[in-house]
C-alpha cells in the first residue's frame, strides 16, 4: 500500500518467489507492487537496513550528544517512573545554553527502546484546541497522594488549580481547608491577576463540596457570592451538573497532567518533606512556572482576547463575629485562638481565609492570625500565639 515501509520478511518472500515467478506475479504474492520490486532488485539490501542509513546518514547530530550515557540514564536507573517530557525538562534546566527542543522524539524513541526491557510503556496524551480567551476552569484535587511533609509531620491539603483552555496557561496553590468560597475566591483572583487579565466565561463543578454542611439560605448566599465574584471580572458563570465529572474533562485532564509533574519534581528532588509550608508552596509555583514557559507563546495568542480586570479585588473571605472570654481568647470552628488580654469581654470581627484570621475591633485592624484546624475526630485544638 502507497506510504507504507515494506518489511524484512516481504523482502525476503520475494526474492524466494523471483526464483519461480514474473517480476509481477512475485510481487503480488509479496505485498507490493511492481515497481517496489523493481526498487528491491536495483538494490537488494533490506528495508532496515536502508532505514537506518537514511536515519543516521548525512552526519546529522546526535541532539543528546554528551547526555543519554552520561545523564539521562543514570538518572532513568535511579528514578524508574520518570517519563520523557520531565527528563527533558531536566536536561533543558541543567543545560540551558544548549537547544534541546528537536530532543524530544529522540528521547522519547530511546526511552521507549530502554524501557522494553526495564519499565512500562508510557502515557498517551490527547490535546484539545479552544477558542482564545473563551474559558477559564478551576477546581481542586485532594494532593495527599504526593506523601509531602513539613518537617516530617504529613501535610493533608489540596490544591487549587485554575487553567485557561486554550494556552493550557495554569495557575495552582496549596489549599490547607477544604473546598470552601474562600479558598475558591482567593485562588481566583490570584490567577486572575497574576493572569492580568480575565476569560468571558469561568467554569466549576457543581461546588456541591463548598456547600457542604450549609443550610438552605447559606448555599443561596454562597452562589449569589460566587456569580457577584464572576460579574465583577466580567465572566459568566458556569457549573457542571452535579454528578457528572465529564463535563469539566478539561481541567480533570490538567489535574492529572499536574499531578504527575509534581509527582516527578519531587522524585528529581529526591525528597517529599520541607522544612515549612511556605517552601512546599514555592515548589509548586515553580513547577507551575516551568510548565507555563512552554506556553508562552500560545498565552501571547490568547492574552489580547482576555477581558480588562477591575480597578480592584472583590471580597475573597467570609465574616464572623467573637467575644473574648475570660481565658484570654475565643473559639472558632472548634480551634481556640489566643490573644491580648485586654481584649477581654470585647466582641471582635472575623475575616476568614484559607490561611489566616484577621482580627477587627470595629473598623481598627488589630492583628492577623495563622487559621487553625480541628484534629480528626472533631476534639478542639489550642493554637497559641
Amino acid at each position: 500500500m502507497p506510504g507504507r515501509f515494506i518489511t524484512d520478511r516481504q523482502h525476503e518472500d520475494y526474492m524466494t518467489l523471483r526464483q519461480h515467478h514474473t517480476q509481477k506475479i512475485a510481487a503480488a504474492k509479496a505485498g507490493f507492487s511492481v515497481s517496489t520490486g523493481a526498487r528491491i532488485e536495483r538494490d537488494p539490501r533490506p528495508p532496515s537496513q536502508k532505514r537506518r542509513e537514511r536515519r543516521h546518514g548525512g552526519g546529522k547530530p546526535d541532539p543528546l550528544a554528551g547526555l543519554w550515557d552520561e545523564e539521562i540514564v543514570p538518572l532513568i536507573e535511579a528514578t524508574p517512573g520518570l517519563r520523557p517530557i520531565a527528563v527533558l525538562e531536566e536536561m533543558q534546566y541543567r543545560h540551558p545554553d544548549r537547544d534541546l527542543s528537536s530532543a524530544r522524539r529522540t528521547l522519547e524513541r530511546r526511552m521507549r527502546l530502554w524501557r522494553a526491557e526495564h519499565g512500562p510503556d508510557r502515557e498517551v496524551i490527547f490535546r484539545q484546541s479552544h477558542p482564545p480567551g473563551r474559558e477559564g476552569m478551576s477546581d481542586f484535587f485532594d494532593a495527599r497522594a504526593l506523601g509531602v511533609t513539613i518537617a516530617g509531620v504529613p501535610l493533608a491539603h489540596r490544591i487549587y488549580h485554575f487553567t485557561l483552555v486554550h494556552s493550557g496557561w495554569e495557575h495552582a496553590e496549596v489549599v490547607l481547608g477544604g473546598e470552601s468560597y474562600t479558598a475558591l475566591a482567593g485562588g481566583l483572583q490570584n490567577a486572575l491577576w497574576l493572569l492580568g487579565g480575565a476569560p468571558r466565561e469561568h467554569r466549576t463543578d457543581s461546588l456541591s463540596a463548598a456547600f457542604a454542611n450549609l443550610d438552605r439560605d447559606a448555599r443561596e448566599d454562597l452562589r449569589t457570592r460566587y456569580d457577584a465574584l464572576c460579574a465583577d471580572y466580567g465572566m459568566e458563570a458556569t457549573r457542571n451538573n452535579r454528578g457528572i465529572a465529564h463535563e469539566n474533562g478539561s481541567i480533570e485532564s490538567r489535574h492529572g497532567h499536574l499531578k504527575t509533574r509534581l509527582e516527578q519534581a519531587l522524585l528529581l528532588r529526591g525528597s517529599h518533606d520541607f522544612d515549612e509550608l511556605d517552601d512546599w508552596r514555592h515548589f509548586v509555583a515553580q513547577v507551575v512556572a516551568r510548565h507555563n514557559a512552554r506556553h508562552r507563546d500560545r498565552l501571547r495568542v490568547e492574552r489580547p482576547h482576555l477581558q480588562p480586570l477591575p480597578a480592584r479585588r472583590s471580597c475573597d473571605y467570609d465574616e464572623a463575629r467573637v467575644r473574648v472570654t475570660s481565658s484570654g481568647g475565643f473559639v472558632f470552628r472548634k480551634v481556640f485562638y489566643t490573644v491580648h488580654s485586654r481584649l477581654i469581654g470585647y466582641e471582635l470581627k472575623l475575616r476568614i481565609f484559607d490561611d489566616r484570621l484577621e482580627l477587627f475591633l470595629g473598623g481598627t485592624p488589630l492583628e492577623t492570625l495563622p487559621r487553625g484546624r480541628p484534629p480528626a475526630g472533631g476534639v478542639g485544638s489550642w493554637l497559641c500565639r
